[in-house]
């Protein structure tokens, strides 16, 4: 071998050694591996696209009009508990305006709109952490692309006890400009429009979920003064807006308190402070919703999710059945996974998988499509492959998948 090819050999070694070096420099490893993901991605899709939600698989005694779902899912629900705060109509007028001081703005690194959002939030309260000390106990694994309100919470309870924290659903500008009005600031789940350098694909629609932070509003602007972890600081957010793309996390709102002030609270979300009574009002107002909109597909699925908290499954099923009829976004079971329990629990267990197994599809990395995918095939007696999708779990989410993770995979050890 002559001295010049060995010093190539020698410097292309150097190189490769150097390159080692740098990726395991924590910002490099995140931004490469990113970038290589998605084009992974990408050109697993270009080969075999993404395709539509499926459609539910024929169940007997299905209804035939979006009419006689309603009227079956129209049977009360028995609440024990009954109110014991100040009724929402009594409150004081609130004033046009109100602003609560912005938190030092957080962009978000990739997947991290939950802790970012959270992160500004806990500012607020003179918490001084960062959004990856949020991340590394709620999403470990940066692939990992969603962080639920219960993961959130669980934060907040954990790592910052000092403070309180309580989500609702089928909130409404009222509610919360009472608790902006009363200097709360208020996290909500909303939708987004992806860059298309996020694209899944070709035929990717581009959907997604975000959580962003209320800080002031403004009637006479008829906007929101937002955070926004993705987009920017300090953003105005129209009413109409908002409406729109909060509607289909079933208007799902947090907040959160010194344990001090719990009573200020109650008063302030009235009958939704227990989370029965706010669902049972969610419940009335989705079935009315898709009763008036029975092409609505986010209508039809928030009947679900709010049967699903009751659990009525057999009517959630058919509720999420047309849902999915109607059509529904992409990454829908990336964030919310109501018709998971429901199928589940409905003895629909065909359906399961094939939600399960599409959700995996468009987001692999997903322990909460995992794990239930891992009870689909272990009621169709597959222990390995239930096993085995109850470890991918657990290796997704560590930390808060724990228990539920460890606990399936001892039905087959």
């Amino acid at each position: 071998m002559s001295k010049r090819i060995k010093y190539i050999l020698i410097g292309l070694a150097g190189l490769l050694l150097l390159a080692v070096l740098i990726y395991q420099i924590p910002y490099v490893k995140s931004a490469v591996s990113w970038r290589v993901e998605k084009f992974t991605i990408y050109a697993k899709n270009v080969i075999n696209p993404v395709g539509p939600v499926p459609t539910a698989l024929p169940v007997t005694a299905q209804p035939a009009t979006p009419t006689a779902v309603a009227t079956a899912t129209s049977a009360p629900v028995v609440i024990e508990l009954t109110p014991t705060v100040t009724p929402t109509a009594t409150f004081a007028p609130l004033p046009s305006q109100a602003s609560i001081a912005s938190p030092p703005f957080e962009q978000q690194t990739p997947n991290n709109c939950g802790p970012a959002t959270l992160s500004m939030a806990l500012h607020i309260y003179g918490w001084e952490g960062s959004q990856s000390d949020i991340a590394n106990v709620v999403k470990p694994i940066l692939q990992d692309r969603n962080v639920n309100p219960e993961e959130l919470r669980y934060f907040v309870r954990t790592q910052a006890g000092w403070l309180n924290m309580e989500y609702r659903v089928g909130g409404n500008l009222e509610i919360l400009k009472r608790l902006i009005a009363a200097n709360y600031p208020v996290m909500i789940e909303s939708v987004t429009s992806l860059d298309p350098n996020d694209a899944l694909g070709p035929t990717d629609d581009l959907w997604a979920a975000h959580y962003v932070l209320l800080t002031g509003y403004d009637d006479s602007a008829q906007a929101f003064t937002i955070q926004d972890s993705y987009h920017g600081a300090n953003l105005s957010l129209p009413y109409s807006q908002l409406e729109k793309e909060w509607k289909p996390f079933n208007n799902l709102y947090i907040v959160m308190y010194f344990p001090q002030f719990e009573e200020e609270m109650k008063t302030l979300l009235a009958s939704n402070w227990d989370p029965s009574l706010n669902r049972q009002t969610a419940l009335d107002s989705s079935q009315a919703d898709s009763a008036q909109n029975p092409t609505d597909a986010f209508a039809w699925f928030n009947l679900g999710s709010n049967l699903v908290y009751f659990d009525r499954y057999e009517e959630a099923a058919l509720a999420y059945d047309k849902a999915r009829e109607i059509g529904l976004p992409l990454r829908m079971f990336r964030y919310q996974f109501g018709p998971f329990l429901a199928y589940f629990h409905a003895n629909r267990n065909d359906d399961l998988l094939v939600l399960t197994d599409y959700a995996r599809g468009i987001t692999e990395m997903s322990e909460e499509a995992w794990l239930w995918y891992g009870f689909g095939l272990y009621r169709n007696g597959d222990y390995n492959g239930a096993l085995k999708a109850w470890q991918k779990a657990d290796k997704v989410n560590p930390n808060f998948y724990e228990d539920q993770a460890k606990k399936a995979m001892l039905l087959v050890q």
